[in-house]
This record gives C-alpha cells, sequence and structure tokens, in this order.
C-alpha cells in the first residue's frame, strides 16, 4: 500500500517530495524491522510465549528413538555368570573323580582280601572239595555235552583230544594210536574223561596234573581207582591230591611214542608245572599244556607268588618255538581278546583273532589250540617288553638295561586291570 501512495505522489507532485516520501518509507521499513526482533528475542526468552507444536497428521505413526545397545554387556553378564559356574563344574567333577578313584582302590583291598579268604577256604579246606563237587553237579545239568564243541588233533599216531569239563575248563587226552596208550592232562571231571578213554578204546596209564586246584586234580581219585596201573605225575610242593610220581624242573614222562616234559612254572600256585609235548618223535608240533599258566590271550592269577615269579614263568614259555600248539586249561578267548583290546586298541592281530573267535563262540566250538607265535602279537601278558604297553600304562625299563623290574610291575598292572575288567 505504501509503494502505491508513494507512486501516485510522485505523478503529482515534484521531484522534491518524492525524495521526501522515500525516506518516510525507509525510515517505517526499519522500525518494522526492529520491531519485529524485539517480538522474537521476547518470544525465546519468556516459556509462556512458546508456540505449541503442531500436531502430527493422523496418517503418521510416531516411532520412538531407540537408544544403541552396549556390547560389553552381554560379555560381562556370561563372565559373571558362567565364571562360578565353570569353578563349581571343576570342583563337582574333581570330586566325582576322586569318588571313582577311592571305589576303584576300595575295590581292589576288598577283592584282594575277599580273594585271600576265599582261596585260602578252596585249597586248605574240605569246602573247597564240597564247592567243586557242586560245581560238577551243575556243570553236568548245564552241559550234558559239555560246554564247547572240540576237534581233535592227529600227527603221525599222535592224538590230542580236548574234553569240555565244569563250565569252561579242559582236559586232555593225549593218545599214542599206534601203542593203544593214554595220558590225562588235568581230569577234573573223572566221568567225561572215562567217556572218552572209552571211545577212544585205550589204556590211561598216566594222569598229568598242572596244580593242585580242584577243577584241574578233582578226577584223580576216581582215574587211578579205575585204572590200576595209571600213575599220577605233579609237582611234590603243590600237595595235589593222589599224587604217586612226584615231577621237578625239565623231569620228562615217557608213555610209548610221547616224550612230556614238565617245567616249573610257579606263580598261579607255588608248584604250578605245564607239560611239554616233544613233536620231534612223531614229527609234528610241539603241543604245551599250560594249565592255568598261560590262556589265549591271557594268563593265569597270581595266588601263590609276585609279579616276577609269574613273569619268570612267562619267560620260560616264550622260550619255545612259534609253532608250538598252546592246549589252554580254560575256554577264556573271547573275554580275554576284549580287555587286550582295551589295553592295546590298534593291535590288527588281536582284531583278526577277535573275529574269528567271536565266529568260534557263536556256534559254541572251542577255541584251541593257538600257536606260541600267535600269542607273541596279541597276548598282552607275553607283551610286557613292548614299547606300546610300556608307554600306554608305564614304567619303562630303566637306564640301565636290566628291565626285569619294570617289566614285572607292567605285569602286576596289567593283572589288576583284568581283574577289574572282568568284575564289572
Amino acid at each position: 500500500m505504501a509503494a502505491v501512495v508513494a507512486a501516485t505522489a510522485l505523478k503529482g507532485r515534484g521531484a522534491r517530495n518524492a525524495r521526501v516520501l522515500r525516506g518516510i518509507l525507509s525510515g517505517a521499513t526499519a522500525n518494522k524491522a526492529s520491531q519485529n526482533r524485539s517480538r522474537a528475542l521476547q518470544s525465546h526468552s519468556s516459556p509462556e510465549c512458546k508456540e505449541e507444536p503442531e500436531p502430527l497428521s493422523p496418517e503418521l505413526e510416531y516411532i520412538p528413538r531407540k537408544r544403541g545397545k552396549n556390547p560389553m554387556k552381554a560379555v560381562g553378564l556370561a563372565w559373571a555368570i558362567g565364571f562360578p559356574c565353570g569353578i563349581l563344574l571343576f570342583i563337582l567333577t574333581k570330586r566325582e573323580v576322586d569318588k571313582d578313584r577311592l571305589k576303584q582302590m576300595k575295590a581292589r583291598q576288598n577283592m584282594r582280601a575277599s580273594n585271600t579268604g576265599e582261596y585260602s577256604l578252596y585249597t586248605r579246606t574240605r569246602l573247597g572239595y564240597l564247592f567243586y563237587r557242586q560245581q560238577l553237579r551243575r556243570a553236568r545239568n548245564r552241559y550234558p555235552k559239555g560246554h564247547s564243541r572240540t576237534q581233535p588233533r592227529l600227527f603221525n599216531g599222535v592224538k590230542v583230544l580236548p574234553i569240555p569239563v565244569l563250565s569252561d575248563n579242559y582236559s586232555y587226552l593225549i593218545i599214542d594210536t599206534q601203542a593203544r596208550l593214554a595220558v590225562a592232562v588235568d581230569p577234573s571231571d573223572p566221568q567225561a574223561v572215562q567217556a572218552s578213554i572209552e571211545k577212544e578204546g585205550v589204556n590211561l596209564v598216566a594222569i598229568l596234573c598242572t596244580h593242585k586246584h580242584w577243577d584241574h586234580s578233582g578226577g584223580n581219585r576216581d582215574l587211578s581207582r579205575r585204572h590200576q596201573d595209571c600213575r599220577v605225575y605233579g609237582s611234590p610242593q603243590d600237595s595235589i591230591p593222589y599224587l604217586t610220581h612226584p615231577l621237578c624242573h625239565q623231569d620228562v614222562v615217557s608213555v610209548g611214542r610221547l616224550q612230556i616234559r614238565a617245567l616249573a612254572t610257579p606263580g598261579h600256585t607255588q608248584g604250578h608245572l605245564v607239560y611239554l609235548l616233544d613233536g620231534e618223535p612223531y614229527e609234528g608240533p610241539s603241543c604245551l599244556f599250560s594249565g592255568d599258566l598261560l590262556f589265549l590271550s591271557g594268563c593265569g592269577r597270581t595266588f601263590e607268588g609276585t609279579a616276577e615269579t609269574m613273569l619268570s614263568s612267562l619267560d620260560t614259555v616264550l622260550g619255545l618255538g612259534d609253532d608250538t600248539l598252546l592246549w589252554p586249561g580254560h575256554e577264556y578267548a573271547e573275554e580275554n581278546l576284549g580287555f587286550a583290546g582295551v589295553v592295546e586298541p590298534e593291535n590288527l592281530a588281536r582284531e583278526r583273532k577277535m573275529q574269528w573267535v567271536q565266529r568260534q563262540r557263536m556256534e559254541r566250538k572251542s577255541t584251541c589250540p593257538s600257536t606260541l607265535g600267535e600269542e607273541r602279537s596279541y597276548n598282552p601278558f607275553l607283551r610286557t617288553h613292548c614299547l606300546v604297553l610300556q608307554e600306554a600304562l608305564g614304567p619303562s625299563p630303566g637306564p640301565t638295561g636290566d628291565d626285569g623290574c619294570s617289566r614285572a610291575q607292567l605285569l602286576e598292572r596289567l593283572r589288576q586291570l583284568k581283574d577289574l575288567h572282568k568284575s564289572k
């Protein structure tokens, strides 16, 4: 409006009036700008003069701003919870391990104490004989044809016949087929042995007893009474029932073409003997009848000796040829090979033998004989000189080169582990 008035004045009056009007208009504009600045300052300084924010449109949604997460908060929380839990878990685990070790130690002590008491009753009182008779009756009822199916071996006029007796024992007949003479080894069931003698049509002239335990000597009385000329051989140190002909280390028993050498192998009992049938006279392999000294992949428990004694006896057997046939006193093959797999899991010879044994036992076939060459490859009790077992179970041979003590300790450790393995 002011601009219109100024234009009109310029047209109607002169240039002088125009300059006056321009001064007035410029002053008015300056006053108005000054007033506007004053209002703005007042509105900022006075809270009552603040304008209300315009309301949001109903089509818009209000989303509040989120604060950023602290990544170290989760780490701190995990540490605060995990550290004490880890300490607690460690303490509880250590307690359980200590409890297991304590249980194993107590189990070993109880086993030794109970075994010592039971063993004394079994060997020194009539209770042992009564227990043997009970075992005999039960086995005859459970296995009327024997616990396993056996196969005889024939070598140029010499026959070896395994006889399954009791629940897992073996007795043997060694027969000179030309002279029709027989030798019985550990005839624990006289009825079963006599049935085999009659079936073969031979004359029993000798009994070879490896040791005094009833499950190896229980048939001595009945068979020696039935066969008047029968001689009973064994160690005089072992209180063998009805012993007539004592034997010492390296003594030889001759029956027809049979040449049988006695070898002293104490440990299982004080007077334990094994018998080696010489294969040279009949041009065949030698045969070792090992009683409770050596089994397929196992050895007997040390009842009346030390680990050093048992190690010496096993070394006596190790000195025989690899082709020597092993005829043990018990059918323990599958259980023993299972334990051998625990202490030497990567032994391929053991694995192959285990597969064969399992096939045999599924058909209730006997697993004997094995050979000493085979036993050297997988029997842990004959492998105490091997670095694999020494490193796994220790201790290793000393710097002096005399490793007898350390091998004996390793043998003792193996025996303890085997006893625990069997008790599970």
